[in-house]
């Protein structure tokens, strides 16, 4: 049961912060509490709406003397719901989503609440970009604290690859810098390691020129999917850095490029994005276009445009999870058919190949993020309304997850699973790199005051 908070205390955290002190009935907190995942349904106790670093010092300090859990909300989706938790303090950053871009430093310093599209949006007139996820709506802090997978990593690599500085609000209340060179443990420590060691205010990031940018993505009917992912998978192991994009099964979205007549049936899609010109990504995925696609979407395109084409709505129930793959042989090909033919009907699921390598597998092997290694990757991601569907879309997860455990490695990129308990934890950081973290968990949160996350708890 969460502490009964005063009166007064609550009058000095008014006081306190710029920004706004959300409690139960107030008007606006049901939507201030709400999260991406129609799942999560929480009631915390006071959310504190932070304009700026001294109001996140202040709210962890608030949290910290009156004993209320602390739950800290980035700027996006928190699938996993731990951004808000029943009878907590949830330090709510959304309003703090400024960017500032330095083309000549090719440098962008984000606050710690902007999503992808306050990111892409700022960079897009100078034409420059860093790694980011693959919809606009993703909150940057958690994103890239959590490692960074997006359609440019096999060009720029992963996002923590381009994290260059990040300011933080510790466990007690404090403001720590942290960089290559000061507090290098720390800064080690937020590459894949998440929001364990304190609140993220702000992160400068890597820019790199992104002149150009296109797209072709292809869907056919499922019958042809072996095939069709065969044939991606052969492609994309030849292709350029440049090239990204994925594989998948989905229902086909009521989008302008979808025909009316498939809307809400099953289709395997190919994307291929590519940081260069259409003629070029066009010629190299020409042995597709005979297999007979029904939808056809071949164009340049804006980077910030194509980071926001095929947002998810928020609202609807979701269970995801990831398996990295040591190889792709066709027996992972017909698995990956096999089950995405068998997405559960009325949801709006989709089942995905990613490839990673590149400059991801290039990257600095330092850090504690064993699964970079991995070529491919699936990611089941069930989404749905009726929470009838609960029981079949969980299912359908682990199912996938079962089929393809015979390629996996043991690590998984975390951001894109929820609670799968401690060794799945341990495992993706791998056994040193974790005892390592737990280290410099106990230096900086030794009381584990932010662990509603993957948590890491602090060494003893």
């Amino acid at each position: 049961m969460a502490p009964q908070v005063s009166e007064s205390a609550l009058a000095g955290l008014v006081d306190d912060l710029a920004g706004e002190v959300l409690l139960p009935g107030d008007p606006g907190y049901d939507e201030a509490r709400a999260v991406h995942n129609g799942m999560i349904d929480r009631r915390p106790s006071v959310i504190a709406q932070c304009a700026g670093q001294d109001d996140v010092s202040n709210a962890v300090r608030f949290g910290r003397e009156t004993g209320l859990p602390i739950a800290v909300r980035g700027g996006g989706h928190s699938v996993a719901g731990t951004s808000v938790i029943d009878g907590a303090l949830v330090v709510d950053l959304r309003r703090m989503h400024g960017v500032v871009v330095d083309p000549e430093a090719m440098t962008v310093r984000i606050e710690g609440g902007a999503t992808m599209s306050h990111l892409d949006r700022a960079c897009q007139p100078f034409h420059v970009a860093t790694t980011g996820g693959r919809v606009s709506t993703t909150g940057i802090g958690g994103f890239v604290l959590g490692g960074g997978s997006g359609w440019l990593e096999r060009k720029f690599g992963l996002a923590s690859d381009n994290l260059l500085a990040a300011d933080l609000i510790t466990a007690e209340g404090k403001h720590v810098h942290t960089d290559a060179d000061e507090n290098p443990d720390l800064f080690w420590a937020l590459h894949g390691g998440g929001g364990n060691f304190g609140v993220a205010t702000s992160l400068t990031l890597r820019l790199h020129p992104l002149p150009r940018m296109s797209m072709v993505m292809l869907f056919f009917t499922p019958e042809k999917a072996p095939e069709v992912v065969r044939i991606y998978r052969d492609l994309i192991e030849a292709a350029p850095d440049g090239i990204g994009g994925g594989a998948l099964y989905l229902p086909a979205p009521p989008e302008p490029f979808i025909p009316e007549e498939l809307v809400g049936k099953l289709l395997c899609g190919v994307l291929f994005t590519y940081a260069g010109p259409v003629s070029e990504v066009r010629e190299l995925t020409a042995p597709l276009f005979p297999v007979g696609p029904v939808v056809e979407m071949v164009t340049d395109i804006p980077y910030a445009d194509l980071q926001c084409m095929i947002d998810d709505p928020p609202g609807l129930r979701n269970y995801w999870s990831a398996e990295y793959l040591r190889e792709c042989p066709d027996a992972v090909v017909d698995v990956f058919c096999e089950r995405g033919a068998r997405i559960p009907a009325s949801t709006a699921t989709q089942h995905v190949l990613f490839p990673m390598g590149g400059a991801v597998a290039a990257g600095p092997s330092v850090y504690p993020q064993p699964w970079r290694t991995a070529p491919w990757a699936v990611h089941p991601f069930a989404t749905w309304e009726d929470p009838a569907y609960d029981d079949r879309a969980r299912q359908w997860v682990h199912d996938v997850r079962e089929d393809v455990r015979p390629w996996a490695l043991d690590a998984t990129y975390l951001n894109f699973v929820g609670a799968e308990g401690e060794q799945r934890i341990v495992s993706s950081f791998g056994e040193e790199n974790h005892r390592r973290l737990a280290a410099v968990k106990a230096a900086y949160d030794p009381d584990n005051v932010f662990r509603f996350n993957q948590n890491i708890a602090p060494a003893s």
